[in-house]
């Protein structure tokens, strides 16, 4: 995903808040995998005193969209990727590596597969 809307936001409305992917991963880590800071920050390969300020920024971020209702667009900042990441041109779906992925019904209708790589560096995004 690369962002998210208010209910009744339309399409062509473009007031909104930028979440950086940084900020993203630590609201991730602590939210939804419930790590501890420390567990996340190690995770990160980043300080504690550094995820804890991407971790206040995320959190501000979010409540601004929240309160303001904006739509919340996930892009940018600093981050390294581990392994080859790919999205479906039909499906939209994310693999990670070719390895894993299973080629979905519009993959093999058209009788190719839609595969983009959407990660064509590994380093500072």
């Amino acid at each position: 995903m690369t962002g998210f809307k208010p209910f009744g936001l339309m399409k062509f409305e473009k007031d909104a808040v930028t979440l950086k992917l940084e900020e993203y991963e630590s609201f991730r880590l602590i939210d939804y995998d419930g790590l501890s800071q420390e567990q996340a920050s190690v995770k990160m390969n980043i300080s504690r005193p550094t995820f804890t300020r991407l971790y206040n920024r995320a959190l501000k971020t979010i409540a601004k969209a929240f309160v303001e209702g904006k739509a919340i667009e996930i892009e940018g900042g600093n981050f390294i990727l581990e392994s080859e990441w790919y999205r479906c041109r039909k499906c939209f779906r994310l693999i990670e590596g070719l390895e894993n992925h299973i080629p979905c019904e519009g993959c093999t209708r058209f009788g190719t597969e839609e595969l983009i790589r959407i990660n064509l560096t590994t380093g500072a995004g």
